[in-house]
């Protein structure tokens, strides 16, 4: 079976055209700038290079119609006609409390997404334009909702709750929702199999770390905890977000600068994390480079990025009891090795030692990098969000016929 997965944000459309049988990825790219003059489209080729094709000023209907116009294309394309691309798999943001799995899209589906539009503004518009774009290019074309929340509706009310009252909950759904979802739940299980053990028997925690981050406590297979809230500018220090802030903080700064809850936004959201405190930019590899040259700001910048990821760890392990298995993904996670190190030295005194030499060495590759001794396995696992889509998508097509 060949499943077409979409990832459409605000201003852009990525793909990737997986064929389940094999699970193999037959081609992917994205389109960027969507809505501005300088719109273009760029892909992988067969041989591994990267392209791009112009696409000037278009809208999401039509960054999907240039997409599957490349993957029927003959010289550039892997299929004659949108005819065998089997079905659609779309990531959405926010599912509220409304979905605890992927689904099927139906009317239905469509009206409950819309109703997650007022806590998901910057993401599930977007989102259902892709689905409208595909209803419009392929009528009748199965589609799947995979939902970024979906995963951590297993927390316990505990978790989710925020101590505010009960009303804002019951008649604004306002509560700890976490996002990530697909690729804690991918890695949570993958590392499973890299280990050969059973996950309803670990402990878990899942570090999906880079310009965006979380962290999810994952308890015999199921999320229990997880760092993002009602919504993805809560938990740890990111590229522009803030994580954790004293709600107190918020409003004195508020009152003070007379901020409207639009400038606010745009500050915790676009200019606060590690670009906010370096002054220089939200890439971690930038950021290094500056440590390096002995940029004060980029070392309290780094410093105070890891010190919220070792925080998180510490909180997840009491919180189960303990943990087996430490998991880094995401950009940061897969790549940065300083950052896994300096996070894993001060768990020492619960077990964790890893081997130093081969950290060192471990870019983008799933490896245990832990030593023989260690009482806590730490792997990084590259995550495959749209592998997880494409599988859930196959699982509930396979369904109809």
């Amino acid at each position: 079976m060949k499943i077409l997965v979409l990832n459409s944000g605000s201003s852009s459309v990525k793909y990737k055209l997986i064929d389940t049988t094999t699970e193999t990825t037959l081609a992917e790219g994205g389109v960027e700038k969507i809505g501005l003059s300088d719109g273009f489209l760029k892909y992988k080729k067969a041989d591994g290079s990267k392209a791009i094709i112009e696409l000037g000023n278009t809208d999401h209907k039509g960054a999907i119609e240039a997409i599957l116009r490349l993957l029927t294309d003959p010289v550039e394309g892997c299929i004659k006609s949108y005819d065998e691309i089997d079905a659609v798999g779309h990531r959405v943001v926010h599912g509220g409390e409304k979905f605890s799995g992927s689904v099927l899209i139906d009317d239905a589906v469509k009206e409950k997404i819309k109703e997650c539009y007022d806590i998901a503004p910057l993401h599930n518009p977007a989102n259902m334009i892709g689905i409208e774009a595909i209803d419009a290019l392929m009528p009748g074309k199965p589609q799947v909702g995979v939902f970024d929340t979906a995963f951590h509706q297993t927390m316990p009310a505990k978790s989710y709750m925020y101590a505010l009252p009960y009303r804002f909950y019951k008649e604004d759904g306002v509560r700890r929702y976490g996002f990530h979802g697909t690729s804690h739940r991918y890695v949570s299980q993958r590392v499973c199999e890299i280990l050969g053990v059973d996950i309803k028997e670990q402990k878990i925690i899942t570090c999906h770390v880079g310009n965006g981050g979380s962290i999810t406590a994952v308890k015999y297979g199921k999320s229990v905890d997880t760092s993002m809230g009602l919504t993805p500018t809560e938990g740890l220090m990111m590229g522009t977000r803030s994580g954790d802030v004293d709600p107190g903080a918020l409003t004195y700064l508020m009152a003070k600068h007379h901020l409207t809850p639009d400038e606010l936004q745009k500050i915790i959201n676009k200019e606060s994390g590690v670009a906010g405190v370096s002054g220089i930019s939200s890439d971690m590899r930038e950021i290094e480079a500056a440590v390096k040259a002995g940029d004060e700001m980029a070392t309290l910048a780094l410093d105070m990025y890891e010190q919220r990821i070792l925080k998180y760890i510490g909180a997840y392990a009491a919180e189960m009891g303990g943990v087996d298995i430490i998991v880094f993904t995401g950009g940061v996670g897969e790549n940065q090795t300083g950052v896994r190190e300096n996070v894993c030295a001060p768990l020492a005194f619960m077990g964790v030692e890893i081997d130093k030499e081969l950290n060192a060495k471990t870019r983008g590759t799933e490896t245990v990098i832990s030593t023989p001794a260690s009482k806590v396995k730490v792997v990084v696992v590259p995550t495959d969000e749209e592998l997880m889509i494409a599988r859930d998508t196959r699982e509930i097509v396979s369904k109809l016929k």
